[in-house]
């Protein structure tokens, strides 16, 4: 009888897994991997209240000791030791990544096995935004939209006023914002500390189309910049989404690039700068065209979020 031959190959996820690792490393990210059994005192170190339900673990029957004596839920800890050593190590730097699991109880016998992403980072020249672009970027390598952002200032974790929650199609996946001094301090970290953490599983399971080819406009874009006067409260991601709702189909792209407080700005306030491409498929846009869609817009800001221009 003649035999058989198979062909080997990866599964989508596993090529999906192994492109997050080429885009993670050419953001500057290098990759670590930590054991899953951990010390319950992790969740101290973090900040997590004794009653907070993330700290309801798997219990190892056998650990070799108690700093592994649980299975973790969350990952977050493990980057911190790893950002830790290399401060130790006097590194001045670190841009450290992690595709590892969490275990979740569950009603059934077997936990809940999600992979999460966590990103952490330190430097001279690490902010808030640089992680949140570099996100960006590995998520656009990916071929995923970018998700949305809602500031957080009750995650014990993070830095009250550098916090962000991460959500896609009303779907919380995870936090991105700088490590709380507290927590940092515990650590025994000097400076600013910023990681990211996302559920990946849950990100894929909502799945994204396959990319389609479009042909090169035939008609140039108009581009408007637009400088508004805003409550300090309102963040750019709510203003940049009701731009995005308002301007209709002719917005192409948006792009925050400029904030500025001090003189001519009433106290607070602040005021926001977003630039705006409009392009139509069959026609050159006119000065009415653009005109219409900025009118809508400011229409749109001033009536839902009491935005003025400046």
């Amino acid at each position: 009888m003649r035999g058989t031959t198979t062909q080997g190959g990866y599964s989508p996820a596993q090529r999906l897994e192994r492109r997050l690792g080429q885009t993670c490393r050419s953001a500057g990210y290098d990759e670590i991997i930590t054991y899953s059994f951990i010390s319950p005192t992790y969740y101290d170190k973090i900040g997590w209240a004794p009653e907070d339900p993330r700290r309801r673990s798997l219990k190892i029957l056998n650990p070799l000791g108690e700093d592994t004596s649980i299975m973790r839920t969350t990952t977050l800890p493990s980057m911190l030791e790893i950002l830790t050593r290399n401060y130790n190590f006097r590194n001045k730097s670190a841009k450290l990544y992690e595709l590892a699991k969490v275990y979740l109880p569950t009603e059934s016998v077997l936990p809940a096995e999600p992979k999460m992403l966590v990103l952490g980072t330190y430097g001279e020249h690490e902010t808030f935004f640089t992680l949140k672009g570099e996100l960006e970027a590995i998520l656009t390598g990916l071929r995923i939209r970018k998700p949305g952002y809602t500031a957080v200032c009750d995650n014990p974790t993070y830095h009250p006023g550098r916090c962000a929650k991460l959500t896609m199609d009303g779907v919380d996946l995870g936090f991105l914002g700088q490590i709380h001094p507290l927590t940092a301090q515990n650590y025994g970290l000097e400076g600013e500390v910023y990681c990211c953490e996302i559920n990946f599983t849950q990100l894929l399971s909502m799945g994204e189309p396959e990319p389609t080819y479009q042909p090169l406009p035939k008609y140039p874009a108009v581009s408007r910049d637009l400088s508004l006067v805003c409550d300090e409260a309102l963040t750019v991601a709510q203003v940049e989404q009701c731009m995005t709702g308002a301007a209709g189909k002719l917005l192409r792209n948006i792009r925050f690039f400029d904030i500025y407080r001090g003189k001519g700005i009433p106290e607070g306030k602040k005021s926001i700068a977003f630039s705006l491409e409009l392009r139509a498929d069959d026609r050159t846009l006119t000065d009415a065209d653009s005109e219409g869609v900025v009118t809508k817009v400011l229409a749109a800001l001033q009536e839902k979020l009491g935005v003025t221009l400046r």
